[in-house]
This record gives structure tokens, C-alpha cells and sequence, in this order.
């Protein structure tokens, strides 16, 4: 097992869904909702690809004992991480972006109807 080169694909993995899930928050904040979804999505599975390969080196290390972890497994495993904490905050950040332009387009709408009469 080439465990450097698994450590690299996990952070390709992480780096991509970083990549989509801070694109997703910048659709959110100008309030571009239609392609938000999908590039949540497309993070997630980025993710899915980086825990399976987490997990074959988790097994390795559970066959083989490994005795010496490469500092790029760490920093590897330390982007990971990073991504999956920052995917939680942006999800729930979208949220509130949805909520305040729904909020508005209201406040809107009611501006609109007192201007009227």
C-alpha cells in the first residue's frame, strides 16, 4: 500500500468538496439558490470518496500495525477534518441565507403594497 499516495487523494478528495461547498455559500450569499443543492451534493460525495479511502488506510493499519505514519497522512488527515467541520457550518450557514432572502422578497412585497396605497 503506497500510503503517501492515498494520503494525496485524500486531499484531492477534501480540496474538491472545499471547493464545492465554498461555491455553494457564495451562491447562497447572492442569492443564486439553483445550482446550491447539487454542489452540496457533489461535496458530499467528494467526502464519501476520502472516508472510503480513510478506511482502507485505517484496515491496513489494523492488519499491519503501521509503525511510522508519513507527515502527509497527517496533514492528509488534518485537511479532512478541517473540510467535513467547515461542511457543517456552510450547510447551516446556506440555511440562514435561505431564510433571509425569503425574508426579504416578504419585506419586499409589503414595501411595494404600501407604496401603492
Amino acid at each position: 500500500m503506497n500510503i503517501e499516495n492515498l494520503s494525496m487523494k485524500l486531499i484531492l478528495h477534501a480540496g474538491n468538496a472545499k471547493g464545492y461547498l465554498h461555491g455553494a455559500l457564495r451562491d447562497a450569499r447572492n442569492a443564486e439558490f439553483d445550482q446550491i443543492d447539487l454542489k452540496v451534493k457533489q461535496a458530499a460525495n467528494e467526502l464519501l470518496e476520502a472516508h472510503n479511502i480513510q478506511t482502507k488506510l485505517i484496515q491496513e493499519d489494523a492488519k499491519n500495525d503501521l509503525t511510522s505514519l508519513p507527515v502527509i497522512l497527517v496533514h492528509a488527515q488534518d485537511h479532512l477534518m478541517t473540510v467535513m467541520s467547515e461542511k457543517d457550518l456552510i450547510e447551516e450557514m446556506i440555511e440562514m441565507y435561505r431564510k433571509q432572502h425569503k425574508m426579504n422578497v416578504k419585506l419586499d412585497e409589503l414595501i411595494d403594497k404600501a407604496k401603492l396605497k
